[in-house]
């Protein structure tokens, strides 16, 4: 017989707390774990107080969780606050689509130079099928509206309140997400199309001023990087 001497006899568990999951939503998310987009269940929980393994009486409620089904860890539901990866990716073209758009309206599409800079900065965003045709009638359309300002109009405000909004609606979701990093890029991109037909206008200015807020940039770095962007040979 196997002798027991010096080990502790293991004894059931006579009663505890329980915690009974149910389920309450699902769908993608940027799972902190995976490092990677996964699929989700947003779960809620009702505690229980058991006696011998049988539930007997409530102990309140927890969570909510949500649990990623490939590694079945648990995040606080603020998880999901962050983009998935193919979000992300959306949002970021998004971005520079608009502000590419508000750079144009301020300074005219006259130029062919600057056509050519925009839709190259457009297409190395992701959006490969952006032609210069399709850039001229979106900003033409913009122009009609008095809030985006009117670029032949010396006396028209660059960014008018239609078009702060605007860049505040498509940028600042953004921010949070990238580094200054990237945040900068965003920037240049812009001052990049502003600069290819000579030096900023003072609507241009205006505008890349206000792109700059929108992506929670200091004003100092914002000025900063206008002002080196334009002595960069181009």
């Amino acid at each position: 017989m196997r002798s027991v001497k010096g080990q502790r006899a293991l004894r059931p568990v006579l009663c505890g707390i329980r915690t009974v999951w149910d389920a309450v939503g699902d769908g993608a998310f940027f799972c902190p774990g995976c490092g990677g987009d996964r699929n989700y269940r947003r779960l809620t929980g009702r505690r229980r107080l058991t006696v011998l393994g049988i539930p007997l009486a409530r102990r309140g409620e927890t969570g909510p969780v949500v649990e990623c089904a490939a590694c079945c860890a648990r995040f606080a539901p603020d998880a999901l606050d962050h983009p998935t990866t193919t979000r992300f990716s959306s949002m970021l073209r998004e971005a520079v689509h608009t502000v590419t758009l508000a750079v144009l309206a301020a300074g005219g599409t006259t130029s062919r130079t600057v056509l050519e800079t925009a839709v190259g900065v457009v297409r190395d965003a992701g959006l490969d099928d952006c032609t210069q045709e399709q850039l001229y009638t979106v900003v033409e359309v913009l122009a009609a509206d008095a809030g985006f300002g009117t670029p032949a109009d010396p006396t028209a405000e660059a960014c008018g309140p239609a078009l702060a909004i605007e860049l505040h609606e498509v940028l600042a979701p953004l921010a949070p997400h990238l580094a200054t990093a990237g945040r900068e890029s965003v920037l240049l991109q812009g001052a990049r199309i502003a600069l290819a037909d000579g030096p900023y206008s003072p609507a241009e200015r205006e505008v890349l001023t206000a792109v700059g807020g929108a992506l929670r940039l200091p004003a100092a770095d914002t000025a900063r990087l206008l002002a080196a962007a334009a002595r960069t040979p181009s």
